[in-house]
């Protein structure tokens, strides 16, 4: 019998995950959540992840509690490493890919995992398997919005027979790269990104701490994300302003939960709209969810979504939705307009008509917030987990 079961833990496929990350964005998450989704449904594959360069230190004991084998690199420049800003940032990747340039080839020719799922600092492995033989089969997961500049698209392009499948978080990316003849189209999947874990949610929303800053009984609009310029927190802001000028008796006010390298001048935005007492900023939170159920509607504004964490956050918790048509997939989950409200990306005037046109019909909007709520359900991590593995499946050779 214990032969058996040996027999058969050796036969097990092995999958190893890449995404060496410099801050705390969605695609982490996502990557963290596929690899602790694979290793809890699957009796079929064993599941690593590679800690390049400390990026996933914290999360060593929830990824060993899941089941998920845990591989330094070697490398631990995590606290070091410069994050903020376009040219810091690039060195730092500069960096990790010279750093962890042979301890990946060295890791990928002794160990000869099935299969590489990589997410963050993509062009790394690409050129690899490029340029050498490996037993691994690679698997591309693109993330957020890719800009095709000339060096991406060319590497794609040449490495193309070399990445074994390419998986895309939205149906509007993946039309996106069959009109760019970047891939194969029968290389291109469509897979959701591992977003909700339902027993969290569950234990997560009985939690009705919310902290001195927040009023329980004050009406919010709610804003959740990093704040960054992709986010367009200042959008919002000079939106929300536009909203209360020209709807004076509403008493609502505006919360966005978040921090980043824009903070400061979030916060001046805020005192140059005089909107000190209209608009709390808070700090990141563990727990979106218990803001989320108290709050009257989720705005998400961005410039650009894979497809918004938060968005998808937002719909479980049966919370009202208006976004911007931003792409990637924003409009696609929202089924352009069924599931909530869509305004036009970044257009002066489109939010705060969408405010009040939310408050002026909030009743008639109950059937949009039900089908959110449906769609947010084919996010989870178990759903993440069944898709996956039968893309796999199903293009083994």
């Amino acid at each position: 019998m214990r032969i058996n079961i040996y027999y058969k833990f050796l036969m097990k496929k092995s999958i190893y995950y890449w995404a060496p990350c410099l801050d705390r964005v969605g695609t982490e998450k996502s990557a963290k959540n596929s690899a602790t989704a694979v290793a809890k449904y699957s009796k079929e594959y064993d599941v690593s992840v590679i800690n390049v360069f400390g990026e996933w230190n914290n999360f060593k004991e929830i990824f060993e509690k899941n089941g998920v084998r845990f591989i330094n690199l070697g490398i631990n420049l995590y606290n070091v490493l410069p994050k903020k800003g376009f040219v810091f940032s690039r060195i730092s990747y500069l960096i990790i890919i010279f750093l962890s340039f042979i301890p990946l080839i060295i890791l990928l020719k002794k160990n000869k995992p099935d299969f590489l799922i990589v997410h963050l600092i993509t062009s790394l492995p690409i050129f690899l398997f490029k340029i050498l033989n490996f037993r691994t089969k690679l698997i591309l997961r693109i993330s957020g919005y890719p800009k095709l500049n000339f060096f991406r698209k060319f590497l794609w392009k040449i490495s193309s027979n070399n990445i074994h499948f390419v998986t895309c978080p939205s149906q509007e990316l993946l039309e996106k790269l069959k009109k760019k003849n970047v891939f194969p189209s029968n290389k291109i999947f469509f897979l959701q990104d591992a977003i909700l874990d339902i027993k969290e949610f569950i234990e997560k929303k009985k939690d009705n701490n919310l902290g001195k800053d927040f009023d329980i009984n004050q009406k919010y609009f709610l804003s959740i994300g990093r704040l960054s310029k992709q986010k367009n927190f200042k959008y919002l802001i000079d939106e929300f302003k536009l909203f209360k000028n020209e709807n004076k008796n509403s008493n609502i006010k505006l919360l966005i939960i978040g921090d980043g390298e824009e903070e400061k001048n979030i916060l001046n935005r805020i005192k140059l709209n005089n909107l000190s007492k209209e608009v709390n900023l808070l700090n990141r939170t563990n727990n979106v969810y218990k803001y989320m159920k108290k709050s009257e509607a989720f705005i998400l504004p961005s410039l650009w979504e894979e497809v918004g964490f938060v968005i998808v956050e937002a719909a479980m918790s049966n919370t009202f939705i208006i976004s911007s048509n931003c792409p990637n997939g924003p409009t696609e989950f929202l089924n352009n307009g069924d599931a909530g409200i869509l305004f036009k990306n970044n257009k002066v005037g489109e939010l705060s008509n969408s405010l009040k046109l939310f408050l002026d019909n909030k009743i008639n909007f109950m059937e949009k917030r039900k089908y959110a709520k449906k769609n947010s359900v084919k996010y989870t991590k178990f759903r993440h987990f069944k898709k996956l593995i039968k893309i796999i499946d199903e293009n083994q050779v």
